[in-house]
């Protein structure tokens, strides 16, 4: 039986994880954000060096953290690190799925998180979110934690879908993943894409994410006060509020 939890929350979601004895669920070092008091941690390797060094690739923290309880229940809490969706997997024995590093909150022990190569060399050097992913596989409850709102999209065989990079959230094994140059030089210059897009090709289901953190980091640096220049105020422009005056 799959451990009970419950997703609250809209922009800033949190998860928690209703813990009865026998059950364990894991989160990278760091990742829990309150529990109970019958709740108990152990911080381990997750499976030795080599699962340590993979999980470092992928974005993840070296050590891993279980969390259990010895008798009564317990609730351990997950919070969103940035407005978006908690997404909860659940995979079946051997069933796997891709996501985007640093997507992936927690799960139960049965689950495993592995890092995943991206096919082409394409794709690793010019796709925007490097050249790792994150594969997890069932059996068991998985939860993912994506920006802004989530849109599913099940592609039939052959049924292209092209998408700036930073929008490609999660999708199924079956689905094709490739990078593609923008055709066009005006395009190129003019288009404010960049010069790739991600080629999602199907059959499969993919997870589009509506606001990737790159974006709306960019986004509110244009509105950061700026050293020097005009309008200073004890060396910062003052710009952020309004005009030059």
């Amino acid at each position: 039986m799959a451990v009970q939890y419950r997703i609250e929350g809209t922009t800033l979601p949190v998860l928690t994880v209703t813990l009865q004895p026998g059950e364990r669920v894991y989160s990278s070092s760091g990742g829990m954000s309150w529990m109970t008091q019958h709740v108990e941690m152990e911080t381990n390797t997750g499976g030795g060096l080599g699962k340590m060094f993979k999980r470092a690739l992928s974005g993840e923290s070296l050590f891993i953290v279980d969390y259990f309880v010895n008798g009564g229940t317990g609730e351990v809490a997950f919070a969103a690190e940035f407005p978006g969706k908690i997404v909860d997997l659940n995979l079946a024995p051997g069933n796997q799925i891709i996501v985007q590093k640093d997507a992936f909150l927690c799960a139960e022990k049965s689950v495993d998180m592995d890092m995943h190569f991206r096919k082409r060399l394409g794709a690793g050097l010019f796709g925007g979110e490097g050249f790792i992913l994150q594969k997890l596989t069932g059996p068991g409850l998985a939860f993912v934690n994506f920006d802004g709102e989530i849109v599913e999209r099940t592609l039939a065989p052959g049924e292209t879908l092209r998408v700036d990079t930073g929008h490609v959230a999660m999708f199924e094994p079956a689905v094709d993943f490739d990078i593609q140059m923008v055709r066009g030089f005006k395009n190129i210059l003019l288009g404010g894409e960049g010069l790739f897009l991600a080629t999602l090709r199907g059959p499969g289901k993919v997870w589009l994410q509506t606001m990737p953190m790159s974006k709306l980091a960019a986004k509110i640096a244009q509105f950061m006060p700026q050293v020097g220049g005009k309008g200073q105020s004890g060396g910062v422009n003052v710009s952020l509020f309004g005009g030059d005056n």
